[in-house]
């Protein structure tokens, strides 16, 4: 660690592993819910366990995204954060927030919780992935803004690079489009329009820009390859990422009231969208090749290199494999883009933010990495979660095409219960897997604390 303010990233570090676990509970929780029905009724019901997985999902994330980008921006700008103080408070906020929205939807009626929290004022509540009361929204524009505040002065007063410009664009534009979760429209196809703009634009738009920019970050950290050679990638990547991503949304216009042209257009960039992360797997494999040392930090090479394989894999290849319109008219809405959610958010995100995390949390406790003996423990870390989630994408694809088949296709069509009863086994196995991946999430955090011989930072 060049900086002392670079530490203020620890905190969000933690809370986002904290809120991790939360995360992957809840997803078990409504795993058995598939398949029992009446698992913690009424206590937890399916929709507020859905909304607390996918919530904490989103909120873990971003506060990786934001410990993450407090530790590369005084390190590329070679200078001190703007005020480490005011990255300590924002922390707390949004944590505390996090935590009260979370006890609201589980203690309080949704409808209650969107009356005693001022939705009749403004109402943004009850749409997927934005359920967040409309005051819990007000808080993260604040947190949004005062975080982009720190670190755009911090970015102004440095060094400007390739790395630190491409991650703050992705940043503010990940604070622009949230603004449209405040949009809601009484047409619903005018709604979904503008919902995607926050859904889709965050992940296959600005998010991937971020993802390049920590990717490209540890890279050069950890192989030694000449910044200009790694910038031209990144460059190349984000390019390619913005450039079908952002048309790419027609994706989700096929079958909602849109345009028919949407329909070519979403089919034909979303096509695209392999692209980037094929050529995001070619850089990292090709920067570990090209090394010219040995980084003491093998746990966070592995993880740099799995993220590009699982974000190809999950974001890509599952992606393309229902993106097509033609396709699509039987898929969406099915387990196969359930499938796909899941290895795509392992893949791109939740990796980069642990490689992140594998990188710079020894160096912020005063080493250049952690032991021997604790990086084996995280290297087994992450083959129990990324085989975990290729199992669990692998059960829920094949829950997919089953449902499709039995649903949609068949001459003589199930209802979706009927339909749900006869794929059950494949949730059976979902939940196993689910097991394993929280075994792995848990013995990647008992690697912080194993004992051994250190090297000094």
């Amino acid at each position: 660690m060049k900086y002392t303010s670079q530490a203020v990233a620890k905190p969000y570090f933690i809370g986002a592993m904290g809120l991790f676990v939360a995360q992957v509970l809840f997803g078990l929780i409504m795993g058995l819910q598939y398949v029992i029905g009446d698992f913690l009724f009424p206590h937890i019901p399916f929709n507020v366990a859905r909304m607390v997985h996918t919530n904490a999902l989103i909120v873990w994330l971003l506060m990786g995204f934001m410990g993450s980008a407090y530790y590369l921006v005084p390190e590329e700008a070679e200078t001190e954060l703007h005020s480490p103080k005011l990255a300590l408070i924002l922390f707390w906020v949004f944590l505390i927030a996090a935590a009260l929205t979370v006890i609201g939807y589980l203690a309080v009626p949704y409808a209650t919780l969107a009356r005693i929290t001022g939705n009749d004022l403004l109402p943004t509540m009850g749409r997927e992935f934005l359920e967040q009361p409309t005051i819990t929204k007000i808080g993260i524009v604040i947190v949004a803004l005062g975080f982009l505040y720190n670190l755009s002065m911090t970015f102004l007063k440095g060094r400007k690079t390739a790395i630190n410009t491409v991650l703050m664009i992705g940043l503010w534009g990940l604070a622009i489009f949230f603004l449209f979760s405040f949009y809601n429209p009484h047409n619903l196809v005018k709604d979904k329009f503008y919902w995607w703009w926050v859904v889709h634009l965050w992940v296959e738009g600005v998010w991937e820009l971020i993802l390049g920019a920590i990717l490209a970050f540890v890279l050069i950290k950890v192989t030694g390859v000449d910044r200009e050679v790694i910038e031209k990638w990144l460059y190349v990547i984000i390019t390619l990422a913005l450039v079908s991503g952002m048309v790419g949304t027609g994706h989700h216009y096929f079958w909602i009231g849109a345009p028919e042209f949407w329909q070519w257009w979403g089919s034909v960039f979303s096509a695209l969208e392999p692209v980037p992360f094929f050529a995001m797997t070619l850089f990292a494999f090709n920067m570990v090749n090209r090394r010219r040392r040995e980084h003491p930090n093998r746990a966070a090479t592995l993880w740099a290199l799995g993220t590009g394989v699982m974000a190809f894999l999950g974001a890509g290849v599952w992606g393309f494999l229902h993106t097509l319109a033609p396709v699509n008219f039987y898929t969406h809405g099915t387990q196969i883009t359930a499938a796909h959610g899941h290895m795509a958010f392992y893949g791109a995100y939740v990796m980069v933010v642990i490689t992140m995390i594998s990188y710079s949390m020894p160096l912020m406790r005063g080493r250049a990495a952690n032991s021997n003996k604790a990086q084996v423990v995280e290297m087994w870390a992450f083959w129990l979660m990324t085989v975990a989630m290729v199992f669990i994408t692998l059960f829920l694809t094949a829950a997919g095409i089953l449902q499709v088949w039995l649903q949609r296709v068949s001459d003589t069509p199930l209802g979706f219960m009927a339909t749900q009863d006869q794929i059950s086994l494949f949730y059976w196995m979902r939940e196993v897997a689910g097991v394993v991946f929280l075994i792995g999430v848990v013995t990647y955090l008992v690697s912080f604390f194993i004992k051994g011989e250190e090297r000094a930072a």
